[in-house]
């Protein structure tokens, strides 16, 4: 997937020698024009990259802060449908940041694969990441995402085993998003995996650029985390400046913060 803009920007930090910044955002929280208008403030603040999450009824990966969000999103009627036109919009205004889908597989099934596959790619989406659905369960999924260009990219976590590790490697797409704890998503105080074994283990067997997700919550711990990986997804430190900001711009918070992280992180590169 060489011509894949995940796969382009990567290429394009490696070479500069600098660690990448994901950030993640749950579409329709507040609204999707708050959304769209958040992604487009944490790319100039210094995003590398974003994850739009699709919000559904039983978000299993996600802690409470994201599983809020996600309820007041689908109470407030956003659908899959709605989320694929704003990334369209998204992309006719910024062509180079990669947009990634984080999504259920239940969203994608009742959508119909190949046509979630399909419109996703045309909206200008590269990437989905799918946290309940194995690998082993993935081939009809990537069978599409591969002929539509998207990188479906694999999960895995300090349980995962090296023969997990070694048989997954064919399906792998895009990077490898290395869940940091063995819990689901939230900023937490301190991170106790061994992470650089974590990770040596992953690129034994996955030759993917490798991010750190799940409890990163500001520059400090982005700073700590940073030269085990080469990237590092921040979600619900962002997504609980929104809910502070209550009726308020969450704007101003989201770019400090993002700003924050990206100088942290640069200074470990």
């Amino acid at each position: 997937m060489k011509g894949n803009r995940i796969t382009q920007r990567f290429s394009a930090l490696a070479q500069e020698g600098k660690k990448g910044l994901i950030t993640y955002i749950t579409a329709g929280y507040p609204d999707l024009d708050t959304t769209a208008r958040l992604v487009k403030t944490m790319v100039e603040a210094g995003a590398d990259l974003v994850e739009v999450g699709i919000p559904f009824s039983d978000p299993v990966a996600d802690g409470p802060v994201i599983q809020q969000a996600s309820a007041r999103a689908l109470a407030n009627g956003v659908r899959v449908k709605d989320i694929i036109r704003m990334c369209a919009d998204i992309r006719q205004k910024s062509t180079a940041v990669p947009l990634i889908l984080m999504t259920y597989y239940n969203p994608v099934f009742q959508y119909g694969l190949e046509s979630f596959a399909r419109d996703a790619a045309r909206a200008g989406v590269d990437g989905l990441i799918v946290p309940d659905l194995p690998f082993e369960e993935s081939e009809e999924l990537l069978g599409h995402t591969d002929h539509y260009g998207l990188a479906l990219i694999p999960l895995v976590a300090p349980t995962t085993t090296e023969k997990r590790l070694a048989a997954m490697a064919p399906a792998a797409r895009g990077f490898v998003y290395c869940v940091s704890v063995t819990g689901v998503t939230g900023a937490r105080e301190e991170i106790h995996t061994d992470l650089a074994k974590f990770t040596q283990k992953v690129r034994r067997h996955l030759q993917l650029p490798c991010a750190i997700g799940f409890g990163i919550a500001g520059p400090a711990q982005a700073a700590a985390v940073a030269p085990y990986c080469d990237a590092m997804v921040v979600g619900s430190a962002i997504v609980d400046l929104v809910a502070r900001a209550g009726t308020g711009d969450p704007a101003p918070a989201v770019a400090a913060l993002v700003k924050d992280i990206k100088c942290a992180i640069e200074k470990c590169a």
